[in-house]
This record gives structure tokens, C-alpha cells and sequence, in this order.
């Protein structure tokens, strides 16, 4: 048996296009599927061909916004990348604001909110 691995997350997103374009300019990523969810409403899946985000919208723009307060109920997702500074150059020209800079072990990170306020942490351990 392989090492157990996270496959995907599933995200409520307001709009899933403009989210699903953002994680593609940010890591080079790309669409797995999209289309109508089970529950109603629409959903893309971005990443690679080992694992993706789900990006899930039910009510799109009316989604109120205590869905997207930090911790509810997780408080963040961290992505690992090779070259930190390229990614926060895309970042910035998403538009978004990294913050909370830290170097310590065991790698480099910053952090940025998404659109929706989702809170990504991004690593460098090279």
C-alpha cells in the first residue's frame, strides 16, 4: 500500500472560474473537471493529476460572508513551491496582499487571502 495521501479539499468559493484561474496563474495547475455538484450548484476541480482543490459554489455571489470567516472551520491551506518569490510576485498580481512573512524552521512562508477571504499559506523548504 502507497502512504496515505490528501487527495483533495473542497472549497465554497463565490465565483469558481475566477477562483480556479487564480490557483492556475499561481501554480501552474490546471482544470480536472467541472461541472453541475450533486448538491446543486457548480464546481471546478484545479491541481494536478495526484490531487485538486474542489471549488464549490450553491447561492455564487449572495454567499454570506460569516462562510468564509478564518477557522470555520479550518485556517488555512498550505501549499509547498520551489521559487517563494515568484509565487508572491503572482500573488500581487492577482491583486491580493501577502503578509505575515516568517523564515524559520522548517521552511520560508507567507501567507494571502484569497478573494473570498480563504487564507492560503505558502512554503518553500528549498
Amino acid at each position: 500500500m502507497t502512504t496515505p495521501f490528501i487527495e483533495h479539499i473542497n472549497l465554497t468559493v463565490r465565483d469558481p472560474e475566477r477562483s480556479a484561474q487564480l490557483l492556475i496563474r499561481l501554480f501552474g495547475w490546471h482544470v480536472r473537471w467541472q461541472g453541475p455538484s450533486q448538491m446543486g450548484g457548480r464546481t471546478i476541480h484545479v491541481g494536478s493529476d495526484r490531487f485538486y482543490i474542489a471549488l464549490y459554489t450553491h447561492q455564487g455571489a449572495e454567499t454570506p460572508d460569516e462562510v468564509f470567516h478564518k477557522g470555520r472551520p479550518f485556517n488555512h491551506v498550505g501549499i509547498v513551491v520551489d521559487d517563494l518569490d515568484a509565487i508572491e510576485r503572482k500573488v500581487e498580481a492577482a491583486g491580493l496582499r501577502p503578509f505575515a512573512h516568517g523564515d524559520y524552521e522548517p521552511g520560508k512562508r507567507f501567507y494571502f487571502l484569497d478573494h473570498d477571504g480563504t487564507e492560503y499559506e505558502i512554503v518553500s523548504y528549498a
